[in-house]
């Protein structure tokens, strides 16, 4: 697997997929099973890490007034975590 830090959230998100995919099958081996299992929870939690980042981002760029920032916290849609 390539350096998490080069990684691209987009391409970290569907490798996750691809993982749950071939969990969900049943077709691996325990052995097979435990070692994507590890890469999924390594790439679960580089993409947490971006989505907080990106949450930080959004929070320190909303604008209040013509020329003044504030901090106002992201909140996500109500219902958005069910998805």
């Amino acid at each position: 697997m390539e350096d998490m830090k080069e990684k691209k959230f987009e391409d970290a998100m569907a490798r996750l997929e691809e993982i749950v995919t071939q969990l969900e099958s049943g077709d691996l081996s325990l052995e097979e099973s435990l070692n994507i299992f590890e890469e999924g929870m390594k790439l679960a939690k580089f993409c947490s890490a971006k989505l907080e980042e990106a949450e930080k981002k959004v929070t320190m760029l909303v604008k209040q007034g013509e020329d003044s920032y504030t901090q106002v916290p992201f909140e996500a849609e109500p219902g958005a975590e069910d998805t």
